[in-house]
């Protein structure tokens, strides 16, 4: 008999979800399925239009003002974010006749921006981080202390992917353009689980699996106006910002995941939040041994369906495989940086102690995890930190 395990790593991939896997499969079994959406002939531009309808369902998701024409259909979170950053960065170098050469990068962004520094610093431009305050929010007024005149980009993510914190995006989009930069918000996180407050960004990106779309399909929205520069070359596919053959199938599946949050955001999302808030009361209960990462636990603060906890003087990795053995699936922090024994750099930033920050734990789930398999979580993650 098969062992069976509570899976609440969420906010590294979601459970696709039965309607994207229809979509995807009703796709693949239409006549000529296989054609290239940019080829002239019939079956080509029935593909194109699968495509595009797709791009529209997600543009509509996205909101914040971006048309279908603006959405870029990319492979997923970690492109759309390099794509937006090398990109917007080098456009508005550009635009500027070569005078902007600063880029702003909030410190508790994904790997797939902050890794990015080391290449534009290799092209000519000035770095620079950002730091949050201990909540690990990043406060407008920080950003706007490090502005300067000659800022290119500014990129800043709308909910943190490791603690759930919620940014005032739309303050910080505001600083970005009064000091003349562009902005790209990374809303890979937060798409699906909140609403996203960014009508005035330049660009924003998202990811299918996170909301239980499938792998590998991802999109990143940019205005039409924002300068921008292509980072691939090959073909026109994309409006020419991401030459290469998309993946009709994967945004047909991306769109019908899309639906389904969308429609039930406003329900879910309190939801959701209250079995978090409920898991946090009793991991945090006083006596526990267990700590929050951060002091806020009101809703409009953190992200639904994500919980943020540290238990120090124990290491994240026998935690989790503790964890495991007893058949509940938790992560450490963002599973693109899994293998990495440091303590997390989004703690690190926030002025977290060493030793509490190597004991962090982050577990995730949707409006699909059942309350009771939460419970039996807790009850095993207590258990284990009462016997050290």
């Amino acid at each position: 008999m098969s062992k069976r395990y509570t899976y609440l790593d969420y906010a590294a991939s979601a459970p696709l979800r039965p309607e994207a896997r229809d979509a995807w499969l009703a796709y693949h079994e239409k006549p000529g399925s296989e054609a290239n959406p940019n080829s002239l002939h019939s079956l080509g531009r029935e593909a194109a239009r699968e495509l595009e309808a797709a791009r529209r369902t997600i543009a509509t998701s996205i909101g914040c003002g971006f048309r279908p024409g603006e959405v870029v259909i990319t492979s997923g979170g970690t492109e759309s974010n390099n794509l937006a950053v090398l990109g917007m960065a080098e456009g508005a170098r550009r635009k500027s006749s070569n005078k902007k050469k600063r880029v702003i990068l909030s410190a508790i962004e994904h790997d797939s921006v902050l890794d990015v520094a080391t290449l534009l610093r290799s092209r000519g431009f000035e770095v620079e981080l950002v730091g949050p305050d201990r909540n690990g929010v990043v406060q407008p007024d920080e950003l706007a202390r490090v502005m300067g005149e000659n800022c290119a980009l500014v990129s800043v993510m709308a909910a943190n992917n490791e603690t759930g914190v919620i940014q005032p995006t739309a303050k910080l989009v505001e600083v970005a353009h009064a000091g003349g930069a562009v902005i790209h918000v990374d809303a890979v996180q937060a798409f699906g689980r909140i609403p996203l407050d960014a009508a005035k960004a330049d660009a924003v990106s998202v990811a299918a699996h996170k909301i239980g779309g499938p792998l590998g399909v991802g999109a990143l929205a940019i205005r039409t106006r924002c300068p921008f520069e292509a980072q691939s070359l090959g073909g026109g596919q994309e409006g020419g910002k991401r030459p290469g053959t998309q993946d009709v199938a994967g945004a047909v599946a991306f769109a019908a995941a899309c639906r389904v949050v969308m429609r039930d955001l406003t329900t879910v999302r309190p939801k959701v939040a209250a079995m978090a808030n409920k898991a946090y009361s009793r991991l945090c209960a006083e006596g526990t041994g267990i700590l929050p990462t951060t002091q806020a636990f009101v809703d409009d603060t953190r992200m639904p369906g994500m919980i943020s906890v540290m238990v120090p003087g124990m290491e994240s990795e026998t935690l989790i495989l503790k964890l495991d053995d007893l058949g509940f699936e938790v992560s450490a922090g963002s599973a693109c940086s899994s293998d990495s024994l440091d303590p997390s750099h989004v703690l690190s930033a926030m002025g977290v102690p060493r030793d509490q920050a190597l004991g962090a734990l982050r577990i995730s789930f949707d409006e699909r995890m059942n309350e009771e398999d939460l419970d039996a979580f807790c009850d095993a993650l207590l258990k284990i930190v009462r016997k050290e």
